[in-house]
């Protein structure tokens, strides 16, 4: 036991830590909640300009520097399918503020089928904020004269040799969903990969494929002109850009999948960023004008938090990991 004269002294200590502990804990709290961006922030895409993820990191970007109070960049960093974005991101410094915005081709697909990817999804990576989904269309050529889906795979069945299914790059998110139509249908499918959605509307419009797959914003603007019909919409209800196309389940085919665009911060961020982060990119989904501004672009907004976010890349990779690896597909 203690002599008496100390035993003040140390409750007067123990007091004092306590309250010390107790504003570190508010202050930690306060960062987290609070904390301040003092340089410019940059969001690292892994395609050109000019496509949908692209106009995503803009729109969003835009947003994001009148929230944060400093300059928000996007950085084109096109290669290998966007998997050199990932694989210069992983290796950004904590003193930097940058994001990725990504789809599943680099963080589901790219994991699975490459041996030399040099990046790990879970490992090398935070989920911040997944904005926005959009669905696969399939589609017929003009010259193909068929007006429905089970008309289209009777077609198949009966035309085997003639049944390609354009997708605009093999490896693709529309690739393996077009192989997930042909297991699903038991119709045999063969895939044929372009260099890109441009020449692969131009192939289904001319009549030299005569089924495509493709995202849904690509192909809507064909459809709409009357240059290709679209047979059947990959979402779990009708899509507001073709009201009038079914899904697969109407049409007949027990089948949904989507696509989506997500941010990812480097597993070197400091976690209070992260999360301020997360916030600010919500606050920017659930504006009015960046939802039309989507809309508008024939993608479709969502409002999530991070938990959101990392479950349904969870849900995500337990429905295509499969796909992937049963396809056998190499690069």
């Amino acid at each position: 036991m203690l002599p008496t004269p100390f035993r003040p002294i140390t409750r007067r200590l123990a007091g004092l830590l306590a309250i010390a502990g107790l504003a570190t804990a508010f202050a930690t709290g306060a960062t987290a909640a609070e904390v301040k961006f003092d340089t410019p922030l940059r969001i690292v895409v892994g395609y050109a300009p000019g496509g949908a993820t692209d106009r995503v990191a803009r729109i969003v970007g835009d947003k994001l520097t009148a929230r944060l109070g400093v300059p928000v960049v996007v950085d084109n960093k096109p290669g290998a399918g966007g998997r050199l974005a990932a694989q210069q991101v992983k290796t950004t410094p904590a003193s930097q503020n940058v994001l990725m915005l990504a789809n599943p081709a680099v963080m589901i697909v790219a994991p699975l089928v490459f041996k030399d990817n040099n990046y790990d999804p879970d490992h090398d990576f935070v989920p911040v904020s997944y904005v926005n989904d959009y669905n696969f269309a399939l589609a017929v050529s003009p010259t193909l004269p068929v007006r429905e889906l089970n008309h289209l795979l009777a077609w198949m069945r009966a035309n085997p040799n003639q049944a390609n299914v354009g997708v605009p790059a093999t490896g693709s998110l529309p690739h393996f969903f077009g192989l997930m139509v042909g297991e699903k249908a038991k119709v045999q499918t063969q895939v044929i990969g372009y260099r890109g959605s441009a020449p692969l509307l131009n192939d289904l419009i001319g009549g030299q494929i005569p089924i495509a797959v493709d995202t849904e914003d690509v192909v809507v603007p064909q459809h709409t002109a009357g240059k290709a019909r679209i047979l059947a919409i990959s979402g779990t209800k009708r899509s507001p850009f073709v009201p009038d196309v079914p899904t697969f389940k109407e049409a007949g085919l027990d089948l949904a999948a989507t696509g989506w665009n997500t941010f990812f911060a480097p597993a070197s961020m400091p976690k209070e960023k992260v999360e301020r982060l997360a916030v600010v990119i919500r606050e920017v989904m659930q504006d009015a004008d960046t939802q039309r501004k989507f809309k508008d672009s024939g993608m479709t907004p969502v409002v999530s938090t991070q938990a959101q976010t990392a479950a349904m890349l969870k849900a995500y990779r337990a429905q295509w990991a499969p796909v992937v690896q049963k396809s056998g597909y190499q690069p």
